[in-house]
């Protein structure tokens, strides 16, 4: 089920109304059971699927708190293959298996192994690396494990949360399914702003962008780099209101049910350096690799050598957490390559500042350290948008190389396409200009007292005045996926 359907603007009002309404022992049992009709409701079989992951992961917990010396070991590496061997059926042996036939191929083998060809389902990325989290603080000690199967089948199935996270931790979720949660109004209110937010994100901003990002990269040979450059901005700034729009969403809903998950974003595009923009993107995944993979791999307490091994090893593998292509493997190599770059060069850095004067200059430094930031993470991001790497280079050297200027051809060749107009790119600059500045005063509302909320009759007219912009300009026909739900 979308949160941006016809379908999620009953589910959710009226299985809330009910949840308030039904005695508090009756609760865990209600969400459950819209949980489980929630992700059915997207490919019904996999729910079976789910369920069992589920059953492994509560009794490895188990298992793991009882047993002593390596047994417990023995259960934890049970479980992560359980929910590894889910994520290597359904997303990878294809991508695996498409490579050995070229390699095959190459060297001129007969490879008679067929794909699988399964449908992904939905959210896996996110709710295995949830359940892991799960065995993995039982086994270091730091959760006890969960007694109760519908309380922990609920930490897993959580349905705000469920297909896109953010991905939480056992310390921060489990306990939450057992307190009291009455219906608290200015709570309640505060969650359904949250998720007017993320509806805006999603629909006004990223849906109205998306037009114009698939038109050009769809058709890629019929642009020039100018267009590329502008669409790879549009992009960025899609993907961000796309993934924190349901990020809000999902935030918001828990709130009104009394929950509170974790903050996922915290406007990346703020950022002074790629180490800054990890720590502000997916924050939920960028410390899931940092704790369960980063650290027990060295960390950066590690010698040079080894830890730059260690920063491709984790960008690499989370490149592929997005996706079963070398796009994405591409994509996180970049992140991991910046990451190395800036500290090898923070000296000469740090001398060319104060050569230019600009280190004098405290605003100007910033503000080209966020602007460059933000090119390298839209560089980067051409791969995650681009359909191969074949098109990702053709998109790169468009940009950097003769055909910058190159004459667009789109509009004219392709009539039967959904265009768009210098319009749209006004709106998207409009649109992106107005993100920046409500996320700026919400930063320093929370960062200066001076800024204080303000009143009544101010509130009341934005939030009419969101719900209007998304009746007029959201793209509510369209009914776009989030672009998370295929991870």
């Amino acid at each position: 089920m979308l949160f941006n359907s016809v379908s999620f603007l009953l589910f959710f009002p009226l299985t809330t109304l009910i949840y308030y309404l039904l005695p508090r022992r009756l609760r865990g049992a209600w969400l459950l059971l819209v949980s489980c009709a929630f992700y059915a409701a997207f490919i019904p079989v996999y729910l079976w699927i789910l369920l069992g992951v589920i059953l492994i992961d509560y009794i490895a917990g188990l298992m793991i708190q009882w047993a002593g010396g390596r047994a417990r070991g023995v259960f934890l590496i049970a479980s992560l293959l359980a929910n590894i061997g889910v994520l290597a059926v359904f997303k990878y042996f294809d991508f695996a298996n498409d490579n050995l036939r070229a390699l095959a191929t190459f060297v001129h083998w007969n490879y008679p192994v067929r794909d699988l060809g399964m449908v992904l389902p939905i959210g896996l990325s996110f709710h295995t690396f949830q359940s892991m989290a799960y065995t993995i603080e039982v086994y270091r000690g730091n959760q006890k494990a969960e007694r109760n199967l519908g309380i922990y089948a609920l930490y897993v199935m959580f349905y705000p949360q469920l297909v896109a996270g953010p991905i939480e931790r056992p310390q921060h979720m489990l306990h939450q399914f057992r307190e009291r949660h009455p219906f608290v109004a200015d709570q309640v209110f505060d969650g359904l702003k949250q998720m007017l937010w993320g509806f805006f994100k999603k629909l006004v901003i990223a849906d109205r962008m998306a037009a114009i990002v698939d038109a050009v990269y769809d058709h890629p040979h019929d642009v020039g780099g100018a267009m590329l450059v502008l669409a790879t901005w549009f992009f960025a700034i899609q993907i961000y209101c796309d993934f924190s729009g349901y990020s809000d969403i999902a935030i918001g809903a828990a709130r009104v049910l009394g929950y509170q998950l974790m903050t996922n974003f915290d406007r990346p595009y703020a950022a002074r350096s790629v180490g800054e923009f990890w720590h502000r993107w997916h924050i939920s995944l960028s410390t899931w690799f940092r704790d369960y993979l980063y650290i027990p791999l060295g960390g950066s307490r590690v010698s040079l050598p080894r830890w730059v091994f260690n920063v491709m090893v984790v960008f690499v593998i989370s490149g592929w957490w997005h996706g079963a292509s070398w796009t994405f493997a591409i994509w996180g190599a970049l992140h991991g390559i910046y990451l190395i770059c800036s500290r090898l060069t923070r000296g000469l850095r740090a001398r060319i500042a104060a050569f230019t004067g600009i280190s004098r200059h405290p605003l100007a430094h910033d503000i080209w350290r966020v602007f460059a930031t933000f090119n390298l993470v839209a560089l980067a991001w051409v791969f995650f948008r681009a359909d191969s790497v074949r098109d990702a280079w053709l998109v790169l050297s468009r940009m950097i190389g003769p055909g910058f200027f190159r004459k667009n051809t789109l509009a004219n060749g392709l009539m039967n396409l959904p265009l768009f107009t210098i319009n749209d790119i006004w709106l998207g600059a409009g649109l992106t200009v107005f993100l920046q500045a409500v996320e700026w005063y919400e930063s320093a509302s929370r960062k200066r007292p001076i800024v204080k909320p303000q009143p009544r009759w101010v509130r009341w007219p934005a939030y009419y005045a969101l719900v209007l912009m998304i009746l007029w300009l959201g793209a509510l026909g369209f009914g776009r996926t989030f672009i998370y739900f295929q991870f």
